[in-house]
Parts: C-alpha cells; sequence; structure tokens
C-alpha cells in the first residue's frame, strides 16, 4: 500500500476533494466562482485545496439540504476565513442563524400546512376567502381585474 495515499496529502487535487465530499468538479468550481472555498496552484499551475476545505464543502452541503441558499452561506462563511477549520464554538455560532432561518421557514410551513388541512374537500379556491391564496382578500385592496398573486414573481 502506498504510504502517501489521498488521506494523507497536505494538499488535494479538484478529483481528490470531488471524491472525499461526494461532488463533481464542477461543483468545486462553481464553489470558488462564488468565494466559498478558495484554491491555490501549485508549481505546475494545477489547482490544489488546503485539506481544510474538506470540511468547507461539508459544512455548505448540510446547509444547502436544510435550503440555505448559497448567497446565504457565503455571508455567514466570510467570517471564517478558508485555510482555518471551524471549531466546535465557530460551528455553534454559524449555525445559530442558520437555525432562527429554518425555524421561521418552519413555522411558515406549519401555517401553510395548517390552511392546506382546512380546504381539503372544498376545492373552490375563492379568489377572495381562499386563506391560501388570497388571506383576509388583500388583493381587493389593490383593485380589480387579473392581480399577480405571488409577489416574488413579478
Amino acid at each position: 500500500m502506498k504510504k502517501n495515499s489521498v488521506h494523507h496529502k497536505r494538499e488535494l487535487t479538484p478529483g481528490d476533494v470531488a471524491a472525499r465530499c461526494g461532488v463533481a468538479v464542477s461543483t468545486l468550481h462553481f464553489y470558488e466562482s462564488k468565494g466559498l472555498i478558495v484554491s491555490f496552484r501549485n508549481g505546475g499551475n494545477q489547482r490544489r485545496y488546503h485539506r481544510d476545505v474538506l470540511r468547507r464543502v461539508a459544512v455548505i452541503k448540510i446547509a444547502q439540504r436544510i435550503g440555505i441558499p448559497l448567497a446565504t452561506i457565503g455571508e455567514h462563511l466570510v467570517q471564517f476565513p478558508p485555510g482555518k477549520r471551524l471549531s466546535p464554538k465557530e460551528w455553534a455560532q454559524l449555525t445559530r442563524k442558520w437555525r432562527e432561518e429554518l425555524d421561521s421557514r418552519i413555522e411558515t410551513l406549519t401555517r401553510l400546512r395548517d390552511d392546506l388541512d382546512g380546504c381539503i374537500g372544498c376545492g373552490c379556491l375563492s379568489m377572495e376567502d381562499c386563506p391560501l391564496r388570497n388571506p383576509d382578500d388583500r388583493l381587493s385592496e389593490r383593485g380589480t381585474g387579473a392581480i399577480l398573486l405571488e409577489p416574488e414573481h413579478r
């Protein structure tokens, strides 16, 4: 067996990192373009990563799995410089903000689920009374006619 296996290298190739983290090399390049991870070039001008990138990619994947947008992940990771492994205290600090966002999302989804339960079987989806599409007939304040129901899609 080789003494210099992937697990003992000080610097890792993109292929090493991709294999260890379960992501595509293109994902690593994308993360790098967004400033989430950093690489360096060796003497042969080949991209290499320090070992700490393994934990950083794991943090990114965990955050993505719970639905944290990459932009938010980047905003939070910027306080922890690349090249340094996150301590348990830093991890707690990082996840505290994510927990608040996740709790808020859970609350919103729970309310939506409860409203949905009240609507099952009715099938009306009334534009005036439906608690899912137009709570308290708020859209009537904007006038008559076709009104976009999802403001984020304007």
